[in-house]
């Protein structure tokens, strides 16, 4: 039996939009545990995805401050206290853009590679450039572990 993505990805799929502030991405991360959120088009395409390492990366010192600065010299404390000016900031200035998706009809082992290969936990799944779901590397074990279970059980 071949396993496709299609056959355990989830299909409940929580989006933000280009436009929404970080403020409101910030806070479904928070509320609800989210790492990360599939940023969608008014059409449901695909756009980009928004993490929270990019919200916490706009905190980070630039090159630039590090150079004039040094390691040493750069305030830590007040690169924090810019995060209210990254809740302010729109999705689309934050997120990674042309995000790597996979097939639903993709097996189920390929998309696994992609996502351990890229060092992904969770991979949106798309058709034809529309998000349809997502796949997480339990969906793959927990498909996988029934799959092998079942046939064990019924030797």
């Amino acid at each position: 039996m071949q396993m496709k993505v299609g056959d355990v990805m989830s299909r409940e799929v929580r989006t933000v939009q280009p436009g929404q502030r970080i403020l409101e991405v910030a806070s479904l991360m928070c509320l609800y545990r989210y790492h990360g959120l599939p940023v969608v088009d008014d059409a449901g395409r695909l756009v980009g995805v928004v993490a929270e390492r990019d919200v916490l990366h706009s905190l980070f010192p630039t090159i630039d401050s590090l150079v004039a600065e040094g390691m040493h010299g750069v305030d830590l404390d007040r690169q924090l206290e810019t995060y209210g000016e990254v809740l302010e900031r729109s999705v689309e200035e934050l997120m990674t853009h042309s995000p790597i998706s996979v097939d639903p009809e993709m097996h189920l082992l390929r998309a696994a590679t992609v996502m351990v290969r890229h060092n992904f936990r969770r991979i949106p799944v798309t058709e034809h450039g529309r998000l349809v779901g997502m796949l997480s590397l339990g969906d793959v074990h927990k498909a996988i572990f029934h799959a092998n279970i079942t046939g064990a059980l019924a030797r």
